[in-house]
């Protein structure tokens, strides 16, 4: 477990090109399906896994899981360094949580987005949980990266559950405001959400004008389900790509290691 704030620096540093990370969400797949499917995901180059997302997630579940997946991960850095011609340590992709609430957490975890639902209009969404998680997330010492959340239209259940003020794909003025807020509260991540599989994943417009408005480290997910979708987002400036659905297609993790390879080569303008 990360108990300084080597993940948050790995996390938010600008690299050339954009990163793609996975979602596992807890409640639609046992921990060892997860696991299977994070290492299919890292070998395709995934480069963070977080670990959440749905309301069906708690303590126990979301646990047993980011335990399964960090001795998989694990294992297969041991077996990389008993490599006879390997003269490095790869490098260490974290677990991140990104929790539905405070209910959902993991002393396991390397890190957790520590989110404020921006658009909610719920006082739970954008300061309760956190009081309620926050004890817990210092007890076990996972560092937490300061996050502003928004949830664009569609929506899916992220924007029901969080009871959010949605934000249509004309709205770049409000978007802009929000990326400048997050700015000035102090965050690190910027995120905008369709939702869970949102058949339509944020605009263009509405990426390029949050990259405009602030320095943070851009994430964009929801309805992304292929690398052109993906490289349109990159294109505009999204730092991070996340998907979520994608990973749950595959019930044979080779084929998903080749979907994501392709995937990610597309996002960042390689042909497959």
């Amino acid at each position: 477990m990360a108990t300084d704030t080597a993940t948050t620096e790995y996390v938010c540093a600008k690299v050339q090109g954009t990163r793609h990370a996975i979602l596992i969400d807890p409640a639609d797949q046992t921990p060892d399906t997860a696991a299977k499917r994070c290492l299919a995901a890292v070998a395709a180059g995934t480069s963070m896994i977080l670990v959440g997302g749905s309301s069906d997630t708690d303590m126990q579940n979301v646990h047993e899981t980011v335990v399964a997946i960090q001795e998989a991960l694990e294992l297969v850095t041991w077996a990389s360094t008993q490599d006879a011609g390997s003269e490095e340590e790869p490098p260490k992709i974290p677990v991140v949580l990104f929790p539905q609430g405070a209910a959902a957490l993991s002393p396991a975890a390397d890190a957790i987005t520590f989110m404020m639902l921006m658009n909610s209009t719920s006082t739970r969404f954008l300061i309760e949980e956190q009081l309620i998680g926050a004890p817990f997330i210092r007890k076990a010492g996972i560092h937490p990266i300061p996050m502003g959340y928004l949830i664009c239209s569609p929506g899916g259940k992220a924007g029901e559950v969080g009871q959010a003020d949605l934000i249509q794909p004309t709205e770049t003025e409000r978007v802009a405001a929000y990326a400048m807020t997050a700015q000035s509260y102090g965050f690190r991540m910027f995120y905008l959400e369709a939702g869970s599989g949102a058949e339509t994943p944020v605009s263009p417009e509405l990426i390029r004008i949050a990259r405009q408005s602030c320095d943070l480290t851009l994430v964009v997910g929801g309805g992304i389900r292929d690398g052109a979708t993906a490289r349109r987002a990159a294109e505009a400036g999204a730092d991070w790509i996340i998907t979520g659905n994608l990973s749950e297609d595959f019930e044979d993790v080779s084929e998903l290691q080749r979907v994501l390879t392709e995937f990610i080569d597309e996002m960042n303008g390689h042909i497959v």
